[in-house]
């Protein structure tokens, strides 16, 4: 079918979100980009954006209801990612019994109308959008920062040195079990002597 490709990406973000949450720990969640001002989301508030605006726009624009509560009894860290893992795994099955015809039908969004198609990107980019602004969060408090696309400053760097792509776990399922258990990531080889960006502090 023409529209896999969406299917298939919500299905790795989904890894990516709950990859993202993992890194941070416990006592970061209600840290703010820069204390005292509440225009910027900690990394709490991220959580619960990511899982009411994903069931808002599931159930309301792409009449997608998993009976989602959508936020878990207890706002823990590892709550949320049980709460996200699961109400994203049956999305991701409705999706993929979806045909053709259900794809391109026009749906609200907002004050207009969109195909479904559209919706999805849209969704994608709106969750990619937010865990960016996680993993500035991450450094900011000097966490690791492991793969979501490529490598990262602590998988080994730039590409152009060969640096790997390193995920903190295999699977879903790997992720909720390690972190269950005060975690169990993949270790980091740290960028080496290679400086981390194409414009390297010469001073």
């Amino acid at each position: 079918m023409e529209y896999d490709f969406l299917i298939e990406t919500y299905g790795t973000e989904r890894v990516k979100i709950l990859s993202a949450w993992s890194m941070f720990k416990d006592e970061d969640l209600q840290i703010r980009p820069l204390p005292g001002d509440k225009r910027g989301r900690n990394a709490l508030e991220h959580m619960v954006h990511q899982c009411i605006s994903e069931d808002l726009w599931f159930r309301n624009m792409l009449g997608i209801d998993v009976g989602a509560p959508p936020l878990p009894q207890q706002e823990t860290r590892l709550e949320f990612i049980k709460q996200y893992a699961e109400d994203s795994g049956k999305r991701l099955e409705v999706l993929q019994a979806k045909n053709k015809a259900w794809w391109e039908e026009e749906v609200p969004f907002f004050d207009v109308r969109r195909l479904r198609t559209w919706v999805m990107t849209r969704r994608i980019a709106h969750s990619s959008h937010h865990r960016g602004q996680l993993t500035i969060m991450l450094r900011i408090l000097g966490r690791e920062i492991y793969s979501t696309y490529g490598p990262s400053a602590d998988t080994g760097g730039l590409m152009q040195y060969n640096a790997k792509t390193i995920y903190p776990y295999p699977s879903i399922d790997r992720l909720i079990a390690g972190e269950s258990t005060g975690g169990a990531k993949a270790p980091l080889p740290g960028p080496g002597d290679n400086p981390c960006t194409e414009r390297p502090d010469t001073q």
